[in-house]
C-alpha cells in the first residue's frame, strides 16, 4: 500500500485486481549461522522482490541533506548498492542482489503462481497471512532475534507497540512475528479540501456517497480498501453506537464486524458502492493524488503515506489539504519481509544475506533514508538509537513564532507505552494534518482493524460483488428496461405453462 514521496511519483495501490481475483508450521527452529568473515565461499545471489518506489534509490541533491542533532543523513547510493559494500566488510561475503518490483499484492501472488522465484519479499498483511496459510514461508532464524548481536537492528529497533500487533496476530496457530519482519505500516482515511470539506463529514466513511460531493469524491479501485470503507458506512450505527464502543471486547468485535462477509453484508455493500460509483468522480490506484492536488476533487480515501505526500506536494502550491480518521473505523495496514521456502530452500548462508537486507534496512540512519525517499512510515522506532525520533522532530517540530500543540509519540516509541518521554511541539495544523497522516493519534489507533485473509469462498463473494459494482450498475438501469424486461419474463412464463398443458392435454 505504498507509493511514491519525497522524491517520485506514487506508482503503486494495496489492489486486489478484479480480472486475476484470487482465494486467498510450527514455532522457528531454522538457525541462519553467520558466514565465517573472509570465507572463501562464493558469492551468494539474493533474489529481492518489493513494491515499487519502495526504498531508497540514492542520488540525493546534497540540499537534501537530513541534519540531525545526532548526525547528517543522506542517500548518496542506492540502499541496494550501500547493502552490498555493507554485507561483504561486515561478513567477508560478496552478495549480489537481484531486486524487482511489484505493483499490487495480486500481482505479486500471480508471479509466484507463474513461477517466478524470489527468496525475499515484502507483501501487505492480508497476503502473508495468506502465504502463511499456504505454507509458502520460512520462519526466520533464532540468530535473528538474538539482541545481543550488534548487526541485528530489527529486533533492537522494532516499534514496540507494532512488535505487539505482529506478536498477537496468528495465522493457523504461527505468529506473525515469527515469520514476518515489518517493513512499513500506517492507517486508511480521508484527504480533503477543508475549504469546501468540514471536518465532521470527512470524518466518516458515509461522505463518499454523499450527494453534496457529486463528482468530487475518489475512492479506491480494489475490492479490499472500497470493502472495507464501505463496510465502515453500512455499519456506521453499530460502530458509533455507545453500547459497542464500550464493550471489553471492543476491538475483536471491530476486527469481526470489518470483515464480515456474510451474504447480508456483501449485498448491502455492493448497494453503496453502486451509490458511491454514480456519485465518485472517478474509483482510482494513484491519480487522487494529483486530482486532489490540483482541486480537480475535494475529497480522496487515501492511505496515509500518500495522504503525507499529497498534503506536501498541495502545500507547495500554496494549497492547504487535510488528513481524517472515520470515526466508524480505520484500516491499520502493514508490509512485511518475509523468506520464501521456494526460494531460499535449506540455503542458510542465503537465509543469513536475507535476514541481513532486512536489519540493514532497520538501521536508524537506513530507516529515515527509506522514509524520506518513500514518505511512509516505518515500523522501526530505533530502540536505544534516537535518531528516528529526532527525524520525525525535524520534519514536524515548530518554529519560534508558530501557534503550537504537544503531540505525544510514546505508544510507538516507548517500551511501556507512557506519555511524556516522545513529545513533538508541532504547529496546531499538524495535528490534522502530515504528522498526524504519519504518525496516527493513540485515539486513531484505538479504533483501527486489519484486514484479514479471506478464504476461497469469501475471496469469490466479494471478488463477485466487485465484479457487479464495477462492470455495470443495477442501479442505472432505466424503468422501461425493467418493465420490458418483467414483460418478457411474465411471457416466457405463460408461455412455458401452456407448452406444459398442450403436452399433457393435446385435444386443447
Amino acid at each position: 500500500m505504498m507509493a511514491g514521496g519525497k522524491k517520485g511519483p506514487a506508482a503503486f495501490g494495496l489492489a486486489c485486481c478484479m480480472l486475476c481475483a484470487l482465494s486467498f508450521g510450527a514455532l522457528p527452529e531454522a538457525r541462519a549461522e553467520a558466514p565465517e568473515k573472509n570465507s572463501r565461499k562464493k558469492e551468494v545471489t539474493l533474489r529481492v522482490c518489493n513494491w515499487e518506489e519502495y526504498i531508497d534509490l540514492g542520488d540525493w541533491d546534497e540540499e537534501e541533506t537530513i541534519g540531525l542533532p545526532s548526525g547528517n543523513v543522506i542517500g548518496e547510493r542506492s540502499m541496494v548498492e550501500d547493502f552490498t559494500d555493507w554485507y561483504y566488510e561486515t561478513y567477508g561475503i560478496r552478495v549480489k542482489v537481484e531486486y524487482s518490483t511489484f505493483g499490487t499484492n495480486e500481482d505479486l501472488y500471480n508471479m509466484l503462481t507463474l513461477g517466478d522465484t524470489y527468496d525475499l519479499v515484502c507483501p501487505s498483511e492480508y497476503m502473508i497471512m495468506k502465504l502463511m496459510a499456504e505454507d509458502r514461508l520460512l520462519p526466520l532464524s533464532e540468530d535473528f532475534f538474538d539482541v545481543s548481536d550488534e548487526n541485528n537492528y530489527y529486533i533492537k529497533g522494532v516499534s514496540p507497540y507494532i512488535q505487539s500487533v505482529f506478536e498477537k496476530n496468528r495465522m493457523e496457530g504461527k505468529r506473525w512475528s515469527d515469520y514476518a519482519a515489518g517493513y512499513m505500516w500506517g492507517i486508511t482515511g480521508i484527504v480533503y479540501n477543508p475549504d469546501a470539506v468540514t471536518e465532521e463529514e470527512a470524518s466518516s466513511w458515509k461522505i463518499l456517497n454523499n450527494p453534496a460531493y457529486k463528482r468530487q469524491i475518489t475512492i479506491k479501485d480494489n475490492v479490499r480498501d472500497s470493502y472495507f470503507a464501505a463496510v465502515g458506512a453500512v455499519k456506521s450505527e453499530l460502530l458509533t453506537s455507545k453500547e459497542f464502543l464500550e464493550d471489553t471486547d471492543y476491538q475483536k468485535n471491530l476486527e469481526r464486524e470489518m470483515n464480515d462477509t456474510s451474504p447480508e453484508t456483501i449485498g448491502q455493500v455492493q448497494d453503496y458502492l453502486q451509490d458511491v460509483k454514480d456519485n465518485c468522480y472517478s474509483f482510482e490506484t494513484d491519480s487522487g493524488k494529483a486530482d486532489m492536488i490540483t482541486g480537480k476533487v475535494a475529497v480522496n480515501y487515501q492511505w496515509s503515506g500518500d495522504a503525507v505526500y499529497t498534503m506536501d506536494q498541495a502545500d507547495e502550491e500554496e494549497y492547504t489539504l487535510a488528513f481524517a480518521v472515520p470515526e466508524e473505523a480505520t484500516n491499520i495496514y502493514f508490509d512485511g519481509w518475509v523468506l520464501l521456502k521456494d526460494g531460499i530452500g535449506e540455503d542458510a548462508a542465503k537465509q543469513h544475506a536475507a535476514e541481513a537486507f532486512i536489519n540493514f534496512n532497520s538501521r536508524a540512519d537506513n530507516v529515515i533514508r527509506n522514509m524520506y525517499y518513500i514518505g511512509y512510515t516505518s515500523v522501526i522506532s530505533g530502540g536505544e538509537d534516537g535518531r528516528i525520533f529526532e527525524y520525525a522532530d525535524w520534519c514536524y517540530g515548530a518554529g519560534e513564532e508558530e501557534e503550537v500543540s504537544e503531540y505525544d509519540l510514546g505508544y510507538f516509541f516507548s517500551k511501556d507505552g507512557k506519555e511524556g518521554k516522545y513529545v513533538i511541539t508541532a504547529p496546531t495544523d499538524q495535528v490534522y494534518r502530515q504528522l498526524f497522516a504519519q504518525y496516527p493519534s493513540r485515539d486513531a489507533i484505538s479504533r483501527s482493524s486489519i484486514m484479514v485473509c479471506f478464504d476461497e469462498e469469501q475471496t469469490r463473494a466479494i471478488n463477485q460483488m466487485w465484479i457487479n459494482v464495477r462492470c455495470y450498475n443495477i442501479h442505472d438501469v432505466p424503468g422501461w428496461i425493467w418493465t420490458v424486461l418483467f414483460g418478457s419474463a411474465c411471457g416466457l412464463a405463460v408461455w412455458g405453462i401452456r407448452r406444459r398443458i398442450l403436452k399433457k392435454f393435446p385435444a386443447l
